[in-house]
């Protein structure tokens, strides 16, 4: 798993870096809605398996959503990024991993009669 995390942080680093050469043409919020999709979606998607798995396997793609919040909100380099996730309500990965094995579990109780 270790080396499809690393292929998915890859990824997201090149949109990334995309996404800042054009952040200066398109307003705060088309960047926030280009990230949420471009970038959000792929640490989202099948994460579920991810569950279980050690910290450092799933660093990152915390330091992928990080820099995204940087991106978003124009912060520095230097300047702490956890306020940055609350003010957009992004659940960090590890608790977004959790989320969705809870959510999941929910639905599947409700489905089963």
């Amino acid at each position: 798993m270790k080396q499809h995390v690393n292929r998915v942080a890859s990824s997201c680093f090149f949109h990334l870096r995309r996404l800042r050469q054009i952040k200066r043409h398109v307003t705060p919020e088309a960047t926030n809605q280009l990230v949420a999709t471009v970038i959000l979606g792929r640490l989202d998607y099948c994460n579920s398996v991810l569950a279980g798995l050690p910290w450092s396997t799933v660093a990152p793609l915390q330091r992928v959503q990080n820099a995204a919040a940087h991106l978003v909100l124009g912060l520095s380099p230097c300047d702490h990024v956890s306020p940055a996730l609350l003010e957009m309500h992004w659940l960090p990965v590890y608790y977004g991993i959790q989320f969705k094995l809870g959510l999941q579990k929910t639905v599947h109780q409700k489905t089963v009669f």
